[in-house]
């Protein structure tokens, strides 16, 4: 590769680095070319990207990008490099889900979410947690029990009120 490309090749990845909110870095031997576009495909579908460059061009990206921790020591033998760009919790989950079904491969080496280093226990509690539409719910459903039970208890009071204006009137006829 010539000396234009590699800069070229590091300039798309440091925008890429740039652009996305989180990364994972992945060990992906043992996969197969098949295997490889089915993780491409599901990480596509979460909002992701799985790119595979030369270890050194991804460290020299790393080194080139302000504020980013430093990861060179991670890349040692195949590293794949998964930028998340719309949902960090999304794309640890597919690539949790696909190394479940294909013999724990590829193997996060690490995460950075927001510039700060996750660990690899720290990716796999990311991707148990629940989806966001899921969280979202959870929400929408905390904020609308109180409201809901003061409308209930509004709506007995007025049943109450009701019944008593009823019962007085009742009175009444029976008085007059």
């Amino acid at each position: 590769m010539e000396r234009s490309e590699k800069e070229t090749v590091i300039a798309e990845l440091r925008e890429r680095i740039d652009r996305a909110p989180a990364l994972y870095l992945t060990d992906f031997k043992g996969l197969n070319v098949k295997s490889m576009t089915k993780l491409r495909r599901s990480l596509r579908k979460a909002g992701a990207e799985y790119v595979v460059v030369k270890n050194r061009l991804a460290r020299r990206a790393f080194q080139e990008t302000p504020d980013m921790p430093d990861v060179s020591g991670t890349f040692e033998g195949p590293t794949g490099l998964v930028f998340g760009y719309e949902d960090a919790v999304a794309t640890a989950k597919a690539l949790s889900d696909f190394a479940k079904e294909h013999d724990q491969r590829p193997a996060v080496k690490l995460g950075i979410m927001d510039r700060k280093l996750l660990d690899a226990a720290q990716v796999a509690r990311l991707a148990s947690l629940p989806s966001r539409e899921q969280l979202l719910a959870e929400l929408a459903g905390v904020m609308q029990a109180p409201l809901a039970n003061l409308v209930a208890v509004l709506e007995a009071k007025v049943q109450e009120m009701a019944g008593l204006l009823d019962a007085l009137r009742a009175e009444r006829e029976q008085a007059g």
